[in-house]
């Protein structure tokens, strides 16, 4: 079996005195308070292909944390928590790649990414090992902000949503996407000829696809042989999943050929509402094919600079199609 990948979304709901039952909402974690100036900052990648960059927590640092734009949640590792002798918070339900579980927290008074910083983090502490860095940055400090991955120069840009941006090259694609639960989902978009909806995970090194798409391309007889991998989560169980390939995918005008796609009914897809309806989690494998990566959270907009295209290598190809917007 070929070994795979760790998958860090991080799906986080509050839970009181009892577990809520089935179909009543879930309570909201508090909302952290975000201090609203921007920065740019070098970032490095961890064994797993995914981005970290560097937070002070109160007065310690830097800590090396890993963007995740799958994650609803700030989340800090069990050891970190310990080193820093943070107090506990109420446990959360976590809905993780794999499984849903109850995680014990811990209250991060305050952290800061460069000039950026959030207080009053109620953040779920889990095993390093498992993170595969220090910690995770969610989307719950991103919410009012712009984040720009540049793949060549190996920076990501934070700034409030209100700051006018630089302008992009005419080659660009702007995307207007829908919000789900704070999370940005593109539904200008195709797997092999069929339409679904995208979530950017910066989270995820592979790309996942759920099995209403896996059905829909079996159906049609584009799906061809698939091998089993394992996909393991931030909380360290472990699912056995199908890879197979996606000889064409669109996302806005952007196509990429012969994508790797993992196949498998994770939870983030339920906590989504997306189960039933063909859906995939963008990863790092896909990410990093392009030259600028920008999500803006409070616009909803995604920009894609797709870049020179000539310098790929199969198996994985990335192309402009006809008919995109350029950026403004």
């Amino acid at each position: 079996m070929k070994p795979l990948l760790l998958a860090a979304s991080a799906f986080l709901t509050a839970l009181g005195a009892a577990s809520p039952s089935a179909g009543q909402d879930m309570v909201s974690l508090p909302q952290p308070i975000v201090d609203e100036s921007g920065h740019v900052l070098s970032f490095g990648e961890d064994e797993g292909d995914r981005m970290t960059v560097p937070v002070n927590i109160g007065a310690s640092g830097p800590h090396l944390f890993v963007i995740d734009t799958g994650s609803e949640r700030t989340v800090i590792s069990r050891e970190l928590a310990r080193a820093l002798d943070l107090v506990p918070g109420r446990p959360a339900r976590m809905h993780s790649m794999t499984e849903v579980s109850t995680v014990s927290t811990v209250v991060i008074p305050e952290l800061q990414v460069g000039g950026k910083s959030v207080h009053r983090i109620n953040a779920p502490a889990l095993e390093r090992r498992n993170l595969g860095a220090e910690g995770l940055l969610g989307v719950d400090t991103l919410q009012s902000q712009r984040v720009l991955f540049d793949f060549v120069k190996q920076e990501m840009t934070v700034t409030p949503s209100r700051k006018r941006e630089p302008r992009w090259p005419s080659d660009t694609i702007v995307i207007t996407a829908k919000s789900r639960f704070g999370h940005l989902v593109l539904v200008d978009a195709t797997v092999e000829g069929q339409k679904v909806w995208v979530i950017v995970d910066t989270g995820s090194e592979a790309t996942v696809a759920n099995n209403a798409l896996r059905r829909k391309l079996e159906r049609k007889g584009r799906l061809k042989t698939t091998i089993p991998v394992a996909l393991t989560s931030v909380t360290g169980s472990t699912t056995i999943a199908d890879q197979g390939l996606a000889r064409r995918i669109r996302i806005g005008g952007i196509e990429m050929q012969n994508l790797p796609l993992v196949f498998a009914d994770a939870h983030p897809f339920r906590k989504l509402g997306l189960m039933e309806r063909p859906a995939i989690l963008l990863g790092m494998d896909a990410l990093q094919l392009f030259e600028r990566v920008s999500v803006d959270f409070a616009n909803r907009t995604v920009k894609i600079l797709p870049g020179d295209t000539s310098a790929l290598q199969p198996p994985t190809r990335v192309a402009r199609t006809e008919g995109a917007r350029p950026a403004g």
